[in-house]
């Protein structure tokens, strides 16, 4: 009978121990998610942002230009999974003349890594960048309160990005709401070419070969009047033009799904990316910028 006794007394302590490094596995994982409500997905590692689809699977819905009157419709692409909880959001702008079409690849991109994404068009394609800008808030607000996946969207936590005229409608709307986490326009174009008032962290992206917003008239100026309290960081891509943006671009995608991770869902895990500041390279001309502040 002791021998019973003893052999069942090691089994056990054996089964502590093997059960021991789950247990604080499982302990690391609850107070991560402690810390940071809002993180979502896997650990990123470099091949995880710079994939064309990221761990989420993603559904669309499309919002008719009839059925709304204060920009022009478009489409929301969403993690299929409730799981989760609810996500941060960006509303994404295209530029003067163009479609909706020419900037929905960063739609179901964006959202496979874990935001629900809405790509639109304006009211005409001639809208200038304020008219953008508003219409970029306007867009969040239908998304947030009217549309069919708002229980999925976290208000609290949005961002806008846009190309050209729509770049400078992101700076736009950032300038009138405060509140956003992040802004990034892409090779953006606007006649107000300084922006002190903006407190939203905000990622320029400029290309070396844009002749239509060249880097030194909009950009980069741009980038060098946003306050320098402000987490903010200036990407110049190599060999790029202006149209760059409209087609998929992996340098862009991984620097805008860092940008959002760190600034809409406050994860930390991202500023191994953006930290140490990139190097140029066969992608990038120049990268200028500020470590995450309180990282």
């Amino acid at each position: 009978m002791k021998r019973h006794t003893a052999a069942a007394a090691a089994a056990l302590s054996c089964l502590a121990f093997l059960a021991a490094p789950a247990a604080t596995a499982t302990a690391a994982t609850t107070a991560a998610a402690a810390d940071n409500p809002y993180q979502r997905g896997p650990a990123p590692t470099v091949a995880s942002i710079e994939a064309a689809r990221g761990s989420y699977a993603v559904s669309q819905t499309s919002v008719s230009s009839l059925a709304v009157t204060t920009f022009g419709g478009g489409t929301i692409y969403y993690p299929t999974s409730t799981s989760d909880g609810t996500f941060g959001a960006v509303v994404i702008s295209p530029g003067f003349t163009a479609y909706e079409s020419s900037i929905a690849w960063l739609g179901p991109r964006l959202a496979s890594q874990g935001f629900v994404v809405f790509t639109i068009d304006t009211l005409t394609t001639l809208d200038q960048p304020d008219s953008r800008g508003r219409q970029l808030l306007a867009a969040l607000d239908y998304l947030t309160q009217r549309s069919t996946v708002r229980a999925r969207v976290d208000a609290s936590r949005l961002g806008v990005m846009g190309h050209s005229m729509g770049g400078g409608g992101t700076l736009e709307a950032a300038k009138s709401r405060p509140s956003l986490k992040a802004a990034i326009p892409l090779t953006g174009w606007n006649t107000d070419k300084t922006w002190p008032e903006i407190t939203t962290p905000t990622l320029i992206v400029g290309a070396d070969g844009d002749t239509v917003a060249p880097v030194a008239t909009h950009s980069e100026p741009f980038y060098e009047s946003l306050p320098a309290s402000l987490d903010k960081a200036y990407l110049e891509l190599n060999g790029a033009t202006h149209f760059t943006p409209n087609s998929s671009d992996t340098t862009i995608a991984k620097y805008s799904v860092s940008w959002l991770k760190r600034f809409i869902d406050d994860d930390t895990r991202y500023d191994q990316f953006l930290c140490p500041l990139p190097r140029p390279s066969l992608t990038i001309e120049e990268y200028r910028g500020t470590c995450p502040l309180g990282s």
